[in-house]
């Protein structure tokens, strides 16, 4: 057993086609037959089955492919840290961050960084989700830093406060809250409103605002991210109660200031206290820290 058969492994095992898999590897077809082979005459079963012009894993084949991934995983995650060692100006800085913070934080601060003398020779990839998921990466170190909400129970991750976002009221062109010039939260809560799901910070961070407010809205849709939440205000199917981000005004809704309470939550920039951070990341930290807006 090899590596190689391995990685020819895993792609068969997703393209389901010998010819397309091989095509894909740049291998010719009988030398991933061959590969294959040798994998199944180690471990002594088959891995794959035909199914009509496809071949799908068999329960052994199932369960192989999860140790496989792992390892492969954990692989890579073993050449990006060497490299990144080997390296104090260049590397790859893996980020990620919630979706309100796609059109405008992040492009604009990252393309500030890459402008100096620290930053120049320095590339990205950029991730986007709920501060649920992109913890979650953190920790397992799919990315270098994040920007996201706090979440208070991750014990092992240093939360540095970077910006306030102010948090509103949006609602359709024609609600009768949209001729207001602002509002208590209290007096949103006689309508249907549009929440975040469970697993993205604000949610819990709105959670807590209703909790001492002692009344929670009645919520008809919960949505993951902020476009598709403007998305659905604007064609009143509910009110939200959100950040205020630029792309609001390009949408038909109107937004609301709130007087009662004022809501400003921060956004924060996540490491793991106690893991490698490369150098090229710890430059961009230091970077932001330099830079944040509090």
């Amino acid at each position: 057993m090899n590596l190689n058969h391995l990685y020819y492994f895993k792609t068969l095992a997703r393209v389901e086609h010998y010819t397309r898999a091989a095509q894909e590897l740049s291998i010719t077809q009988p030398s991933l037959s061959h590969a294959i082979s040798c994998l199944e005459d180690e471990l002594g079963t088959y891995l794959f089955e035909k199914q009509g012009r496809r071949v799908v894993l068999t329960k052994y084949g199932k369960i192989f492919l999860q140790y496989v991934t792992n390892s492969l995983d954990m692989l890579e995650v073993g050449i990006k840290r060497t490299k990144a060692m080997t390296s104090e100006s260049s590397g790859i800085i893996d980020l990620g961050y919630i979706f309100t913070l796609g059109s405008h934080f992040v492009p604009d601060l990252v393309s500030e960084f890459l402008k100096t003398q620290e930053g120049k020779s320095i590339d990205f990839t950029f991730n986007q989700g709920i501060t649920k998921n992109i913890l979650a990466g953190l920790k397992d170190e799919k990315y270098d830093v994040v920007f996201c909400s706090q979440m208070l129970n991750e014990k092992e991750i240093d939360f540095i406060p970077v910006f306030e976002e102010e948090i509103i009221l949006v609602v359709p062109k024609e609600h009768p809250l949209g001729e207001r010039e602002s509002v208590t939260l209290k007096e949103t809560l006689a309508y249907q409103h549009i929440i975040f799901r469970a697993g993205s910070g604000l949610r819990s961070f709105l959670d807590g605002v209703y909790k001492e407010l002692g009344q929670f809205p009645e919520a008809s849709y919960e949505v993951e991210e902020d476009s598709a939440m403007a998305g659905l205000v604007a064609k009143e199917f509910g009110i939200a109660i959100m950040p205020k981000i630029p792309i609001l005004d390009m949408m038909d809704v109107k937004v609301v200031p709130i007087m009662e309470p004022k809501i400003k939550r921060y956004i924060y920039l996540a490491k793991m206290k106690n893991k490698y951070l490369s150098p090229v990341a710890q430059e961009f930290v230091k970077y932001v820290i330099k830079n944040r807006n509090i």
